[in-house]
């Protein structure tokens, strides 16, 4: 009687186990914010086919740490969108142009080992999105805000825009905020932030 039950207790948790890392899992291409309204575009369906090539669909393999929107916390409603490449993983967030100064995407973090890191975000780009997106980074003994233009490209591989580099300790938490306050009239995007660390020369 023991030993059937220290077999269903076994059962049991390699069940529990197997359900819990099938999400981690997933491929992260096809990892969405399960509070995010769902794309409405088709698949294929895109504006600029050239710029497919710039996706990142496995940021889990650059160095450093990636922060897609699916490890944020979402205040208000973001919808998904794939229409206008380039982007990391399943695609990015929008505000719906609207709720502007109500809406907020939340990136938490923490770094391996104390020292210097560049933080760079991206976004994808055309004329209606917004030419002044908040973006707030915070933590002890760091805090800066930038307006970014979203409508210019990244500098880097048309994806990626460098914020600037930062001292981070590895003791503490660090916040970067992207927000829609004073965008009016505009999309703004929210998909991922990546921090590298500096080399020494």
């Amino acid at each position: 009687m023991m030993r059937c039950l220290n077999w269903f207790i076994v059962i049991f948790v390699l069940a529990v186990l197997a359900n819990d890392l099938r999400g981690v899992n997933k491929p992260f291409k096809n990892r969405q914010h399960p509070d995010a309204i769902p794309n409405s575009h088709q698949p294929g369906e895109v504006d600029i086919a050239a710029n497919l090539k710039y996706c990142v669909r496995q940021p889990t393999r650059l160095p450093g740490i990636v922060l897609d929107e699916t490890d944020a916390t979402l205040v208000g409603a973001w919808q998904y969108s794939t229409h206008t490449p380039p982007y990391v993983g399943y695609g990015y967030l929008h505000d719906q142009k609207s709720g502007k100064g109500e809406k907020k995407v939340i990136y938490r973090f923490k770094v391996n080992r104390s020292g210097e890191y560049e933080i760079r975000m991206s976004h994808c780009y055309n004329i209606r999105r917004s030419t002044n997106t908040l973006v707030s980074i915070e933590g002890p003994e760091v805090k800066r805000e930038l307006r970014i233009n979203q409508q210019t490209t990244p500098e880097i591989n048309k994806l990626w825009r460098s914020l600037g580099n930062y001292t981070l300790n590895t003791k503490e938490s660090y916040c970067i905020t992207i927000s829609n306050e004073g965008t009016e009239g505009k999309y703004v995007i929210a998909d991922a932030f990546h921090i590298l660390p500096v080399k020494v020369k």
